[in-house]
């Protein structure tokens, strides 16, 4: 899906609709969800009985409380999450927490190592640091793409997220997991589950530079290939089929255990040198609007969500 806010150029042309969007998104949230999921699909969403996945999802953005969204989605603070489920040893070291520019300590981070906005979608907001390579000036352009992360506006408003608004935004710095040897990037292993078990695990690997493309395959949980579930595109490209990961079983067991008690989260793993390691809570996969898999799957999907699991706001 084109995402106009991560080119300069094209936020300055559609600026009227993205500022209309936002505001729809925190004053009329239904209003925006139906008209672009209208946009999207061709169709009318079906908010009185969701069925397939992306209808649940928007559902329970409006109307399921999503109070423990916020701090599960939140980059920093879900990591005391997963520490009391037992799974610290899934977590990456966390080196420093930043809640304004002026508290940034450069002595305080290795050499190598990832910065992070708390609530970013991943999608221009990280960098990768390696210390020696900074110059004084690159480093005053870190610190004011920094100050911008910290003073984004109407987080999560353009999709209608309520749990993203509610977050308080902070910068993190966290160790930096190698890349294996003969790959561009990590492989996320992004696995759906419902009602706390996993079902699907949608991999994605070979991302470009910039991170808006990326190879893709969906396989179900005994490993068999299905690449009849997506809607490849320029980008989600259709990947290889990758061999089956030795410790498939413990990741399945790491993300239902994360998982427990949720009717739908996407759990996304890191598999580095037969260390499993965590990557984030997804409970609103690209805002409800997924449109690179095929209507049957998100159907699938949408038939393991028992919507009377759902705690309904107050």
């Amino acid at each position: 899906m084109f995402h106009p806010t991560l080119h300069k150029s094209t936020r300055l042309l559609f600026a009227p609709i993205i500022m209309l969007c936002e505001w729809l998104g925190n004053h009329y949230p239904k209003a925006l969800i139906m008209m672009r999921y209208y946009y999207v699909f061709h169709r009318k969403c079906n908010l009185i009985e969701p069925r397939d996945l992306n209808e649940k999802i928007l559902w329970a953005k409006l109307y399921a409380d999503t109070s423990c969204w916020t701090e599960l989605a939140d980059k920093y603070k879900v990591r005391e999450y997963i520490k009391q489920k037992g799974l610290g040893n899934t977590l990456v070291q966390l080196y420093a927490v930043w809640y304004d520019v002026k508290e940034v300590d450069w002595n305080a981070i290795p050499e190598h190592c990832i910065i992070k906005a708390n609530n970013g979608d991943g999608k221009g907001t990280n960098r990768i640091i390696h210390k020696s390579e900074l110059d004084k000036k690159q480093k005053q352009e870190l610190l004011q793409l920094m100050d911008n992360w910290l003073h984004r506006k109407n987080i999560g408003a353009l999709h209608a997220e309520p749990h993203y608004k509610h977050m308080t935004p902070c910068i993190i710095a966290e160790e930096l997991l190698p890349i294996p040897k003969g790959q561009n990037s990590l492989t996320d292993y992004k696995i759906w589950c419902f009602n706390g078990k996993a079902y699907y695990i949608w991999v994605c690997n070979n991302r470009s530079l910039n991170g808006n493309s990326a190879h893709v395959m969906t396989y179900d949980r005994d490993w068999n290939a299905h690449p009849e579930y997506s809607v490849f595109n320029s980008d989600y490209l259709q990947g290889d089929i990758m061999p089956r990961p030795d410790n498939l079983e413990q990741m399945l067991q790491v993300a239902e255990t994360l998982s427990d008690g949720f009717p739908q989260v996407r759990v996304d793993l890191y598999n580095v040198n037969g260390n499993i390691y965590f990557g984030e809570l997804t409970f609103t996969s690209q805002g409800g609007l997924m449109d690179f898999y095929t209507p049957e799957f998100l159907q699938i999907m949408g038939d393991q969500v028992d919507m009377d699991l759902f705690q309904r706001k107050q």
